[in-house]
């Protein structure tokens, strides 16, 4: 992300918005491949109670972390385009969105 040279920093807080819409996706696109794929499945079953939604909820929580700490470690003191970082967010959790919907996860 381009740095913005006016204004206090804002680089943790991008990342905490942008890193909230990649585990978002991260979530919708697990949750459709569980379903689809049959060995994924079984490899997503961390707590048997549950199924594999225990394993599919705590990799995208995972993902979510390690995406806003590696956006956090590249953005903490700078100042980067907030509207450009916000519309990004807001297309993964748009996008994340409508993958709930089976008509539109249904299509692959």
């Amino acid at each position: 992300m381009k740095a913005v040279e006016s204004g206090p920093p804002n680089g943790s807080g991008a990342a905490a918005v942008l890193a909230a819409g990649i585990g978002a996706f991260a979530l919708a696109v697990l949750a459709i491949a569980v379903g689809k794929i049959a060995w994924l499945t079984q490899v997503m079953v961390f707590y048997k109670p549950t199924g594999p939604l225990s394993g599919v909820t705590t990799s995208a929580i995972l993902i979510w972390l390690a995406a806003w700490m590696i956006l956090n470690a590249r953005w903490r003191g700078r100042n980067v385009a907030a509207a450009r970082v916000s519309a990004a967010a807001f297309v993964l959790l748009g996008v994340s969105l409508l993958l709930t919907f089976p008509p539109f996860a249904d299509l692959f």
